[in-house]
């Protein structure tokens, strides 16, 4: 029996891909969220879980701040061997900060050397029947060592000109992660910025599979999942038919920054008219479908923006939700020194502390 659902539920994505994928932005699909949408936000999670787990953070290693494994065999020795994917290329991005602040327990660099932040990966031949598809997987870790906390606290607007040829000053996103994005040392290493490393090896996956059906996912967590840029940034982002689903738990402070204070809500007046607010262009606007969880409210910030928390609650969806929170919670804050990514948010408040002094 168990099989034969499998099986329909395979068959069922290789016909319904483009609307989980987002093609009419999710509609009737979140609330309440479908079982099809619910396995599929599943499993790129622990496509993103993979980064943690293979993101090395020994300082004495010769891997330190790279991945642990080669690219032919990453997926198997993070548990994910039956994925489906096959890892193209690992891409690494470069912090333009050189500021030192020592952190306990924080994986730290005080040089703006590149560090791994992801992957791309491509669905297998024997994959596309179940996907409908050919697949090709962007995935991101989130903020781990210290420079990108600095540069995750740059929450100014700056202009994003990713298009020379249409600069666009209106589009602004935040300068920390434009800054990780776009910064590279060629000049070091032969890499290039963290922008050329993904346009080169996609337009060559996308170039090879030149005529089979494609989508093109890009799956993270924490760093760039909140909002990144201004109502102009979000306003290309639909112009470009760029799909967004943010999974977010309420209680995790990190998904409210940046613009806590100026964000859409504070952009325009309603009364009597419209009236917009001579800042609006500095005011930070979300992107796409918010797909709203309610976790256990934990004094522990750590856990609440854990990944894995978020996909195991995820993987429950008839237990009831608080009850069941609290106790995987309880048990993840016991373990927690045992997660590759338990620096993520737990030494944020020290982090701070250390910036204003």
């Amino acid at each position: 029996a168990a099989s034969s659902v499998a099986a329909k539920t395979c068959s069922m994505l290789a016909h319904f891909w483009r609307e989980i994928q987002g093609f009419n932005d999710w509609e009737n699909l979140v609330e309440p969220l479908h079982p099809l949408l619910r396995q599929e936000i599943i499993r790129y999670g622990e496509l993103v879980t993979a980064c943690y787990k293979a993101f090395d953070l020994d300082p004495v290693s010769k891997r330190f701040l790279n991945c642990k494994y080669g690219k032919n065999s990453m997926m198997r020795e993070v548990g994910l061997q039956d994925s489906g994917y096959q890892v193209t290329k690992y891409i690494y991005a470069t912090p333009d900060i050189n500021i030192n602040i020592p952190i306990q327990n924080v994986a730290s660099s005080s040089s703006s050397c590149s560090r791994w932040i992801g992957y791309v990966a491509v669905s297998s031949d024997e994959s596309v029947k179940r996907l409908g598809r050919r697949d090709v997987v962007v995935s991101f870790r989130g903020t781990v060592t210290n420079p990108e906390w600095i540069a995750n606290f740059m929450s100014s607007l700056t202009p994003a000109r990713l298009d020379p040829n249409n600069p666009r000053p209106d589009v602004k996103v935040e300068s920390g992660f434009l800054s990780l994005y776009t910064s590279d040392e060629s000049d070091k290493f032969g890499l290039g910025s963290c922008r050329e490393q993904l346009l080169s090896e996609v337009s060559r996956l996308l170039n090879k599979y030149k005529g089979e059906e494609l989508s093109i996912t890009l799956a993270g967590h924490s760093m760039g999942r909140p909002r990144v840029g201004n109502s102009g940034f979000k306003a290309r982002c639909d112009e470009l038919g760029v799909k967004v689903l943010r999974i977010v738990n309420i209680n995790d402070p990190i998904t409210k920054l940046p613009g806590v204070l100026l964000n859409e809500n504070f952009r325009v007046l309603e009364l009597g008219g419209r009236f917009e607010f001579p800042w609006s262009c500095s005011c930070y606007a979300h992107v796409g479908v918010e797909l709203v969880l309610d976790f256990f409210n934990v004094q522990n910030p750590s856990c609440v923006h854990d990944l894995e928390s978020y996909i195991n609650l995820l993987k429950s969806p008839k237990i009831n939700q608080q009850d069941h929170a609290r106790e995987f919670m309880l048990s993840r804050a016991q373990n927690f020194k045992m997660m590759p990514w338990k620096n993520a948010a737990g030494n944020m408040a020290s982090l701070v502390q250390s910036l204003r002094t």
